[in-house]
């Protein structure tokens, strides 16, 4: 009885973390839909959006819900002008140009940042909005802060697929993402549509910066790579491109890091998860809900 609670609880903690690694994996996957492009600036506007919550906790002691709203807005904001200043005058440039400069702006954001007053190469502690409170529900115990992560990111997942699947930005995101140069003949202005794309996935990282740092409350500059290589391996398990995907796959790795941190050692979660990745490049490379394109 006492390891079916232990797996249980393990198994609460690992969708806590995996419902933040599907955040930030959706900005992958949504951008990758539209553009082909991997941008690996975005670990870092989930590192952003951590900091700009700190700073709304400590500096203007927002409510709960306007630092959420602040705090996607903001990121969003930001993500646009990435695309504005970095990747949109390499549009019709080699695929290889986008991603060395997605590299260059994170390691940019990163180290400039860190000689920056309001923010730091060394961890600080994030002070949570309210107390920590646990509830006893049979054979396992949950908190406050499980029950918040689970709500806002099952509200976002909600809002995300209307936005997607109900909108007419929706409907021109998708065109954009079977063919861009169709979709700008068709009249749709596809600019706007990449630069909507970029804030909608940098309102998520944001999002989940915030929720991650509620969960385990220490930031630093530094603390967006390993989370963005994580969601970057979780939409490439859940099949690139594909919103589900990203979100099974951001569950997948958040499950067995918390499991084998918890049966093995810290020491060996993040080589699993590339163990993992290894695994599925050999015999499922297209990922889960990935399709085999065979060219004639």
């Amino acid at each position: 009885m006492e390891i079916l609670i232990y797996l249980t609880q393990q198994f609460i903690n690992g969708i806590q973390l995996g419902a933040v690694y599907a955040l930030i994996a959706l900005g992958y996957t949504m951008v990758y839909g539209v553009l082909r492009m991997i941008n690996f600036a975005h670990g870092d506007i989930f590192m952003l959006g951590a900091f700009i919550s700190y700073y709304g906790i400590t500096k203007f002691n927002l409510p709960f819900p306007i630092l959420i709203l602040s705090t996607s807005l903001l990121t969003a904001v930001i993500a646009i002008l990435i695309e504005k200043i970095a990747y949109k005058p390499l549009r019709n440039a080699p695929k290889i140009s986008l991603l060395i400069t997605a590299v260059g702006v994170s390691l940019f954001l990163e180290y400039t940042l860190s000689l920056n007053a309001f923010f730091t190469p060394n961890y600080i502690g994030f002070p949570r909005p309210f107390e920590i409170r646990s509830y006893d529900i049979g054979m396992f115990s949950i908190n406050n802060i499980h029950l918040i992560i689970f709500s806002v990111t099952i509200i976002s997942l909600a809002l995300l697929y209307l936005l997607i699947y109900k909108s007419k930005y929706g409907i021109a995101m998708r065109a954009a993402s079977h063919d861009l140069e169709i979709t700008r003949l068709m009249g749709i202005r596809t600019d706007n549509i990449i630069s909507f794309t970029f804030g909608i996935g940098g309102a998520l990282a944001g999002i989940g910066g915030l929720l991650y740092s509620m969960a385990y409350p220490q930031i630093n500059v530094f603390m967006g790579i390993m989370p963005g290589i994580k969601s970057f391996i979780a939409a490439v398990l859940g099949g690139i491109g594909i919103i589900h995907g990203a979100v099974l796959g951001g569950f997948i790795i958040g499950i067995s890091e918390v499991f084998v941190s918890a049966f093995l050692s810290s020491t060996y979660r993040d080589g699993v998860i590339f163990i993992i990745l290894f695994i599925f490049l050999l015999f499922r490379p297209n990922g889960i809900f990935g399709k085999n394109i065979e060219k004639v």
